[in-house]
């Protein structure tokens, strides 16, 4: 990473299942899996992009109020090459997931054991590593 690269900024959750598990997913055209979440409108909070995405993508609605934040964290972007990615992360109690939207290819329960998967986006793992695993 490098000062002079493009900064991509983006909101994502990291959801827990009963199992310990993370949901990660891949969007389609893509082939990197990370935590579900996106780039923000004009306008929104960091955890208004979150509610906001997690909505459009799976389809679930989070409340704002039971958001943790987690931190915010770069590395370099898993889809955009020459680009770093810097994600506000929250964290969010398990919803139910029944689907997935036209912009997701895959979702991906990821049992947090090393070594973490070659397909897992680095912020992801970085986010991982800061949760302990």
């Amino acid at each position: 990473m490098t000062d002079t690269q493009p900064v991509i900024r983006v909101s994502a959750v990291v959801l827990r299942d009963e199992r310990g598990h993370f949901l990660t997913v891949r969007k389609r055209g893509t082939s990197m899996f990370m935590f579900p979440g996106g780039k923000p409108e004009h306008g929104e909070s960091p955890a208004q992009t979150a509610i906001r995405e997690l909505d459009e993508e799976l389809g679930v609605t989070l409340e704002e109020d039971r958001l943790e934040l987690i931190g915010t964290f770069s590395a370099p972007a898993a889809n955009e090459p020459d680009h770093v990615v810097e994600s506000v992360v929250f964290s969010h109690p398990s919803v139910p997931i029944d689907g997935v939207a036209a912009e997701l290819e895959e979702l991906r329960w990821l049992n947090p054991v090393r070594p973490f998967p070659q397909d897992q986006a680095k912020l992801s793992t970085k986010v991982l590593e800061h949760l302990g695993y």
